[in-house]
């Protein structure tokens, strides 16, 4: 009992340390907003990290395929598992879901909502349902940069009054 509250907490306050508790190989500097029991799938040791992530809440890592329990009766012992791999200044969006056997390259980003299928070449930005490119990160930062509110580190008084500002509210 003591090491489930133990483990809730730490998915809740230190949510890297509560992944690498579990068994996730994970590398330095990485964010996780959001954590939560089953984040990482029922083997969390299949899942690889790199280093300088940001993950969005609500995220979720996929390590084997449940629908083989529909063939149960007539292969009791099956299943597939699959890693998941993700590289190194990789941002998930919100609600993210990543299915067994994906690697994720460095440099990526992953808009809110998506489902990767499929493994994704480094320096790209995907989204979708299926996941699909939408165009290099060279190409989103030049977009992105006008549109830049360079607040970060801001206390929350400050950042509220430049927003309230921007937008008239």
């Amino acid at each position: 009992m003591i090491k489930k509250i133990y483990l809730r907490y730490l998915a809740w306050k230190k949510p890297v340390k509560y992944a690498k508790k579990l068994g996730v190989n994970i590398g330095g500097d990485n964010r996780i907003v959001s954590c939560r029991h089953g984040m990482f799938g029922s083997e969390p040791y299949l899942v690889t990290i790199g280093s300088n992530c940001l993950f969005s809440g609500e995220v979720q890592f996929l390590t084997h395929d449940g629908s083989l329990d529909i063939f149960r009766d007539e292969i009791p012992e099956a299943f597939i598992y699959k890693p998941v791999v993700v590289g190194s200044n990789v941002f998930i969006g919100f609600r993210v879901t990543i299915m067994p056997g994906v690697t994720i390259g460095d440099n990526v980003v992953i808009g809110a909502g998506s489902v990767v299928t499929k493994n994704i070449e480094s320096n790209t930005v995907v989204a979708g349902v299926p996941a699909k490119v939408i165009s290099s990160v060279q190409d989103y930062k030049k977009k992105i940069l006008p549109h830049i509110d360079k607040i970060n580190g801001l206390n929350n008084s400050i950042k509220k009054q430049y927003l309230k500002n921007k937008y008239n509210l």
